[in-house]
């Protein structure tokens, strides 16, 4: 009888062991692949451009992966960590803005060109993800709200297509990597002196728009208020160390730029 009885305990076992295993991410190397032809880095590093001819040329492969991306449901994406969550949510912004801009290419010079007066770009409902068709905008909630996700360095990593944006990166981002590939998106974007910078003819940082309309989500980060993060990187906003010690000090004042909503082209300034 223990013989008996022992078998099906077996095989109760097994099948939780099976069930415990968290559910399989997309593939991120077609995305990387896109990013990779498609994507070219410029200013140093600090910044890129988008071959969208090139990505249209490719749109099957970018349909493919959205598809695989819109197959996850919300039980598959409960069993992953964090990071693995997180690096899903911003592959999943990028590729569909992307999309979102390949759908009216090349009769655009914005995104903001895409829909219109009640109807922004970014909630526009063109796409499923975790089960309901849904917009960008979500995705980036999704990302902002709540303790559990909690990093303002996702404004570095999420790209609208624009050249005030932060820069797209040419891979893919992962759950093993995203804290260093959030910090390398930082660092590249605070670096952009086009975007962030000390102004000597006023005396002034001047800094993204970004840091203005997110300036809450900062209160959680490094340096716990944008003031307190700029004065952390003062070594990327100038490179005279008496105001890099004034930055560091918090005894500049901060400006914030226009932001710049021209499409993220090849071939844009």
């Amino acid at each position: 009888m223990r013989r008996w009885i022992r078998l099906p305990m077996v095989a109760v076992l097994m099948l939780l062991s099976a069930a415990a295993v968290a559910a399989p991410m997309p593939s991120s190397v077609l995305w990387t692949s896109l990013l990779q032809r498609h994507v070219v880095v410029i200013d140093g590093g600090h910044a890129s451009r988008v071959d969208y001819a090139g990505m249209r040329r490719d749109r099957s492969a970018l349909d493919a992966y959205t598809r695989e991306l819109s197959a996850i449901t919300p039980a598959q994406f409960a069993q992953w960590n964090r990071t693995d969550q997180m690096a899903f949510l911003i592959n999943a912004y990028n590729a569909f803005t992307v999309q979102l801009v390949l759908r009216r290419w090349p009769r655009l010079s914005s995104i903001k060109d895409i829909g219109g007066l009640f109807s922004r770009p970014w909630k526009q409902d063109f796409f499923v993800l975790l089960g309901q068709r849904t917009n960008l905008d979500h995705i980036e909630s999704l990302l902002r709200t709540g303790k559990y996700y909690a990093d303002p360095r996702v404004h570095f990593a999420l790209n609208c297509a624009s050249i005030g944006c932060p820069m797209l990166r040419a891979k893919a981002y992962a759950g093993g990597r995203l804290d260093r590939q959030l910090e390398d998106a930082m660092q590249r974007f605070l670096g952009d002196r086009s975007r962030n910078r000390y102004d000597p003819s006023r005396d002034v940082l001047r800094v993204s728009r970004i840091f203005d309309w997110y300036a809450g989500d900062f209160r959680d980060g490094p340096g716990r208020s944008v003031a307190g993060l700029l004065a952390a990187h003062a070594a990327q906003l100038s490179d005279d160390p008496k105001i890099q010690a004034r930055i560091r000090a918090q005894r500049v004042d901060i400006q914030f730029l226009p932001y710049n909503w021209q499409l993220n082209a090849v071939g844009a300034p």
